[in-house]
């Protein structure tokens, strides 16, 4: 599977789904169940590499505001959150966390910005066609964010860094 081939799984399911994250991840685990094991593990990597590549405090301090506070656990549901919203908003916001102001322009933080169990439909998929548990993807880990720490309780800079969607969500 190559990256075109996940975003257009991602996308679809997501259309299928009119945007709601619980049906989102039901209709994904029912579309890569279709697959053989070996693209699922595929569609995993994928998915292991972005959610990675969005581990930036600057997209930290983007849900923080965002989601009015994001502790880890909530960080590691809006980097599903934010893959599930498909390519052109992932890579937007990798870019440029302040342009998810537009990027997202109907984001409730009632209801938007958690997708967990997008994260693991994968997994749920590769049990469902192999009944084992999705083996390790052998991807890196990080212990800490990419780019330079936020004070989340200094107002002044995270205004100053993220001034739209400060304007919109502070």
């Amino acid at each position: 599977m190559d990256e075109t081939q996940f975003w257009e799984i991602v996308d679809s399911t997501r259309e299928a789904a009119d945007g709601d994250p619980e049906d989102h991840a039901d209709l994904l685990v029912d579309r890569l169940a279709q697959l053989d094991p070996d693209a699922v593990l595929d569609f995993a990597r994928h998915f292991e590499t972005r959610f990675l590549r969005a581990f930036t405090w600057d997209l930290w301090g983007a849900a923080d505001i965002m989601l009015g506070g994001a502790d880890e656990e909530s960080f590691d549901y809006f980097r599903c959150w934010l893959i599930a919203q498909g390519r052109h908003v992932f890579e937007g916001a990798l870019h440029s966390p302040d342009d998810l102001a537009e990027l997202v322009p109907d984001f409730d933080p009632e209801s938007d910005g958690d997708a967990e169990d997008v994260g693991y439909a994968a997994d749920e998929a590769y049990e469902q066609l192999t009944a084992v548990r999705l083996p390790d993807l052998g991807l890196p880990s990080r212990e800490q964010p990419e780019g330079e720490a936020l004070d989340f309780d200094d107002e002044a800079a995270m205004s100053a860094r993220f001034p739209r969607l400060w304007a919109r969500f502070a």
